[in-house]
């Protein structure tokens, strides 16, 4: 339940949705009574795409996400196991055409394999169910799109571990950790987006498990201006952003994670 809550909730928060909703009462507005409010609503909305366009508000949310943990100037000698959480593929389409379909987040899936090869006696676990609330039992899983991607890029069968039952980070550090019972003098990697890491190295931390952050997909420059970037190319990363500091501050008062903002 407090999964489909969480969805629910968010569809009515994310950025880019609300923006959607206030453009389209402003012109449903224009054809009633309450014309001047309908203007007033567009004229919001319009103000609100040159702001984003022209300042850099997503680096703002997105900035302090992505560098909280920097890259690792230097990767251990040694490493037991990578982790790459459950987000970067789209099960949906991989079911209709067969291949795997990856997204936005596609540098965890190729990283990871990446890692596999710089570490060839490292265990490689996915994480990740499914994310959809109307899914059934015979939707496909993540951990599926993941395993025949990996299999198609050459990785040894009985390297991979798939975990397909998480649908939320908390989840997935949860059922990762009874599925491969790391050892304390264990290196392991985490593998996940740069918005993200804050957030899951909390929680990794909160059940008991040290990781070593390996950020991925990277969506803003530091002190960089990105001016190639479209308003709704910023409104995406606003979208991601947004909705990891929700996250951080709900899982931090749910006792899901070590500190608000980890660190």
């Amino acid at each position: 339940m407090l999964f489909e809550l969480s969805k629910i909730l968010w569809w009515f928060v994310q950025p880019s949705k609300l923006w959607l909703l206030i453009v389209t009462l402003g012109v449903i507005l224009l054809y009633s009574r309450r014309k001047n409010l309908g203007r007033s609503l567009l004229s919001f909305a319009v103000v609100v795409v040159f702001l984003t366009v022209f300042l850099p508000v997503h680096t703002w949310l997105s900035g302090p996400l992505e560098n909280r943990f920097p890259r690792l100037t230097e990767l251990p000698a040694t490493v037991d196991g990578i982790i790459v959480l459950g987000g970067a593929v789209d099960q949906l389409i991989t079911a209709a055409f067969g291949q795997s379909s990856l997204n936005d987040g596609a540098e965890r899936m190729t990283e990871t394999v990446v890692l596999a090869r710089r570490y060839p006696t490292a265990k490689v676990v996915f994480t990740g169910g499914t994310a959809l609330t109307n899914a059934s039992a015979n939707s496909p899983r993540e951990a599926d799109v993941a395993g025949l991607l990996f299999e198609n890029l050459g990785l040894e069968e009985s390297r991979v571990v798939l975990e397909s039952e998480s649908r939320n980070t908390w989840e997935n550090a949860v059922n990762t950790k009874l599925l491969v019972n790391p050892q304390p003098n264990e290196v392991w990697l985490l593998v996940t987006s740069a918005q993200h890491v804050p957030r899951s190295i909390g929680i990794f931390r909160k059940v008991g498990w040290e990781v070593l952050p390996y950020p991925t997909d990277y969506r803003v420059i530091p002190g960089g201006r990105q001016l190639n970037l479209s308003f709704i190319e910023k409104l995406q990363i606003i979208d991601g952003a947004t909705k990891e500091w929700i996250g951080l501050l709900s899982y931090y008062l749910m006792g899901r994670t070590s500190a608000v903002f980890p660190k």
